[in-house]
C-alpha cells in the first residue's frame, strides 16, 4: 500500500486543509488527555515550517448535527495552541462567509481551526456539496486522522475528490507498522486477540489467520473457544450464537498450520465485581459457581514464550477484566512480554492501548494504534475510505 505523503507536496505559500483526530477528553472545560493532540504536531510542524498556513478540521464528541456549546472546540483551541507554541484561532463557525474570511486573511504560517465539523449533519452523511465547501478552504488536503479513517465522511472522504491529497506522518506511521501484519509480517508472527466477546473479534481473527504463526485467544472470548471444546466454563461469559464460528475458525487455524494458545488455567471469581475474591483455577475446567476472570500464571507463561520467539506481535484486546486490580496480572505480564521482546510490535485497540498506558509501557513498543476502531478495522483488513482517498 503506496500513500501519497505530504512531505512530496509543495507547501510554500499554500493553504493546506488538514483533518485531525483531536476527539479528546474534556472535564470543566478543559484538555485531560492531548496525547491526540500530540500525535498531530510533527506534520502540523513540518506544514508550517515549508511556509505555508493551516486551516485545520476537526470533531469533537457526537452533537448529533446540531450546534452545541457543550461540543465547542475552544477548550482545544486553548489546548493546542500552547503545545504548537504559537496563537490558534478559533473560527466562529464551521461555514459561512465569517470563516472565508478568516481563511482569505491567513498568512503563511498561521493557524485557524474551524468549529466542531460534526456540528452539520452534512459531514457524518458525507454531503457533496458540504465536502466541496470544505475543500474551498485550502489549495491541498492532508489527513492525519487515523483514527476516523475508517468513516467516510465530508472531511475524512469527500474533500479528497476536489483537492490533492496527502497523509499526514501519523497515518504513514500506522499504515507501515500495519499493512505488513496483513500482507507480508516477519516469521514467527503472533497475534494476540483478546477482549470479552468473540462477536467482534471474529473477523480480526479470520484475517489474522491467514498469515500468522500462533494465534493467542484471551478474555471474555476465550470460553466460547473452550466450551466448543468441550471445557466447563462455569458462569464465564460466553456467546453461544458463535460457538459454530468458533468451531470452524479453530479448524481453519488447524488445516493452516496455525498454533492457537487458549487459556490452559485460570484466575476467577464468584460474581464480576471488583471486590470479588480472585481463585487461582489449576486447569482448563471452571467450577459451575465461578466464572473466568483472567488468565492463570501457566496459561501467561505459555504466551510469554510464544512472544519470546516472535519477529512480529500484534496484540489487541485484554487478556482478563484488567480494569481490576485482582484480575490485572495476565494483562500486565502479557504487556511486559511486548515491551522485553526484539520483534516489531504494535497495539491497536483501545482496551490494549489503554493497558499499555496504564502499566507505563508505550514506549517500549514499536508502534502504539492511535485509532480504536480504525485499527481494528484495518487488522480485519477492511478497506479504510479515509486512506483508500491517499493511495498513489
Amino acid at each position: 500500500m503506496k500513500l501519497n505523503t505530504i512531505n512530496e507536496a509543495d507547501l510554500k505559500g499554500k493553504k493546506v486543509l488538514i483533518r485531525v483526530d483531536f476527539n479528546v477528553p474534556l472535564k470543566n472545560g478543559v484538555v485531560t488527555d492531548a496525547t491526540r493532540i500530540k500525535a498531530a504536531l510533527p506534520t502540523i510542524k513540518y506544514i508550517l515550517d515549508n511556509g505555508a498556513s493551516l486551516v485545520v478540521m476537526t470533531h469533537l464528541g457526537r452533537p448529533k448535527g446540531q450546534k452545541n456549546p457543550d461540543f465547542s472546540l475552544a477548550p482545544v483551541a486553548a489546548e493546542f495552541s500552547k503545545l504548537l507554541g504559537k496563537e490558534v484561532k478559533l473560527a466562529p463557525d464551521v461555514i459561512g462567509p465569517e470563516v472565508e474570511k478568516e481563511v482569505k486573511a491567513l498568512q503563511p504560517g498561521e493557524v485557524l481551526l474551524l468549529e466542531n465539523v460534526r456540528f452539520y449533519k452534512e459531514e457524518e452523511g458525507n454531503d457533496p456539496e458540504f465536502a466541496k465547501t470544505l475543500a474551498s478552504y485550502g489549495d491541498i488536503y492532508c489527513n492525519d486522522a487515523f483514527g476516523t479513517a475508517h468513516r467516510a465522511h465530508a472531511s475524512t472522504e469527500g474533500v479528497s475528490h476536489y483537492l490533492p491529497s496527502y497523509a499526514g506522518f501519523l497515518i504513514e506511521k500506522e499504515v507501515k507498522f500495519m499493512a505488513p501484519l496483513l500482507e507480508n509480517p516477519d516469521k514467527p508472527f503472533v497475534a494476540i486477540i483478546g477482549g470479552s466477546k468473540v462477536s467482534s473479534k471474529i473477523t480480526v481473527l479470520e484475517s489474522l489467520v491467514r498469515t500468522c504463526d500462533t494465534v493467542v485467544i484471551g478474555g471474555g472470548m476465550a470460553y466460547t473457544f473452550l466450551k466448543v471444546q468441550g471445557h466447563k466454563i462455569g458462569k464465564s461469559l460466553v456467546e453461544d450464537d458463535y460457538l459454530e464460528t468458533a468451531s470452524s475458525f479453530l479448524k481453519k487455524a488447524a488445516e493452516k498450520g496455525v498454533e492457537v494458545i487458549l487459556p490452559v488455567d485460570h484466575v476467577a471469581a464468584a460474581e464480576f465485581a471488583e471486590t470479588a475474591a480472585p481463585v487461582a483455577i489449576d486447569g482448563v475446567d471452571i467450577p459451575d459457581d465461578l466464572m473466568g476472570m483472567d488468565i492463570g500464571a501457566k496459561t501467561t507463561e505459555k504466551i510469554v514464550a510464544a512472544v519470546r520467539n516472535a519477529k512480529s506481535v500484534v496484540w489487541n484486546g485484554p487478556m482478563g477484566v484488567f480494569e481490576f486490580p485482582a484480575f490485572a496480572k495476565g494483562t500486565e505480564e502479557v504487556a511486559k512480554a511486548l515491551a522485553a521482546s526484539d520483534a516489531t510490535t504494535v497495539v491497536g485497540g483501545g482496551d490494549s492501548v489503554a493497558a499499555i498506558n496504564k502499566f507505563g509501557l508505550a514506549d517500549k513498543i514499536s508502534h502504539v494504534s492511535t485509532g480504536g476502531g480504525a485499527s481494528l478495522e484495518f487488522l480485519e483488513g477492511k478497506e479504510l475510505p479515509g486512506i483508500k482517498a491517499l493511495e498513489k
